[in-house]
Order: structure tokens, then sequence, then C-alpha cells
């Protein structure tokens, strides 16, 4: 066997395949899928406004301009009426959105947290961002770009950010429809989103950069 045929990633491709002749093997039997929204009923919440006064450029010309920057300015990111995070239109017909995540099935496994250090109005602290009641819900305060920085390898980025946007998934959405093949259109999902939060600052003249190198604490 080559070395790379060992990697749990390669490993994990091939058995998630589809083959025009053969069955796709599914052994996992009936997965409950958790709810759409996640709250924290208990946290503190900071209403998120319901728009934003802003004049986009041409797309053509953010795409053109779109660069990882490691230096950044003060903006919002997070409205009813800019394509940053949500991406749930059909749940929430009243957002105002230019462009969407793929939302596979929809199912939206995708949730995201802030960690924010040095925002105008907004204490420092943990949010998670309560897509139903469009506002953020403060887990925890203080300042964690420390914290963050050293559990992104060291990556000074981190550290210097103003607010860092972070995903995670509720991954039995996806496989409660998706099953095996779910953590595949997960990343795709996430990707998307992460993709329009770098369009929106773009957009706005302001500097982003997205991390994938990050410990994972037990």
């Amino acid at each position: 066997m080559k070395s790379y045929q060992k990697g749990i990633g390669y490993r994990y491709l091939l058995k998630t395949k589809y083959y025009p002749d053969r069955p796709f093997i599914d052994d996992l039997g009936r997965i409950e899928s958790p709810p759409l929204y996640k709250v924290y009923p208990e946290a503190p919440r900071i209403a998120l406004p319901k728009q934003f006064d802003f004049t986009l450029p041409e797309f053509t010309s953010i795409i053109a301009s779109r660069r990882s920057h490691r230096h950044f300015k003060p903006a919002s990111l997070l409205c009813q009426n800019w394509p940053s995070c949500s991406g749930r239109a059909k749940v929430l017909p009243r957002l105002k959105v230019t462009a969407l995540p793929p939302r596979l099935g929809p199912l939206y496994p995708v949730e995201t947290y802030l960690s924010v250090h040095r925002v105008q109005d907004v204490p420092a602290g943990i949010y998670h961002f309560n897509v139903r009641d469009f506002c953020l819900e403060r887990l925890v305060k203080g300042d964690f770009a420390p914290v963050l920085g050293a559990m992104a390898l060291g990556q000074s980025v981190i550290k210097r950010a103003a607010v860092v946007f972070i995903w995670t998934a509720v991954i039995l959405r996806s496989m409660a429809k998706y099953r095996n093949r779910a953590i595949r259109y997960i990343f795709l999902d996430a990707g998307h989103i992460c993709q329009n939060l770098l369009l929106a600052v773009t957009a706005l003249n302001l500097g982003a950069c997205p991390v994938g190198a990050f410990l994972t604490k037990k």
C-alpha cells in the first residue's frame, strides 16, 4: 500500500464514493436530525442591526480585488442585508442577500461563533451568532486573542484581528440525510460561507485572512 493510501482523509474519500455499478453501502441505521437552530437561552444577547447602509462596488471588481490581508480596519459584517454568514433566506424571508451558500438540503449544519477582541459597543468575549433571533449570544467574557493565536499554531494574524469568525458544524444535521457523505458537503458549505465573508470584507475595503491550521482542544 502506498503511503498516502493510509491517510484517514484518503480512505474516507474512497469509502464514500458513488459508483455506477455497485450499491452504496450504508449501515448507519436511523439518525435523528437535531434542531435546525442552535440557541443559548441563558446567554446575554446583543441585537444586530437589521440594515447597514453601504454602496456596493461592481461584483467583478470585488472578485478582482479579493486578497488575504493581515492588516485590519473596523466595519460591520453581520446585518440582515449583508451576505456573510447565515444563508438561511428560505427560513428567514426578511434576509436580503446577494450571495448564498449552497444550503445543502437545506440543512444548515454550519454554526458561526465570534471571538471579539476590539469591537465598538461589543465587550470582548466569545459569541454565538443566533440566526433565528438575529443576535449575538455572549458565551464567555474576556479577550481570547492570545489563546486563539496559540491554538492557530502561533499565527500572529489571529492575535491582531479585531474579531475572529469561527465556524463549527452540527454534523448530525447533515448525516440524517446524507449519511457518511455528509462531511463532504459540510466542508463545501463552510467554504461558501467563508468566501461570502471574504467578499463582504473586500467590498468594504477591509482586510481578512482565512486560517485553516489550528489545534483541537480535547
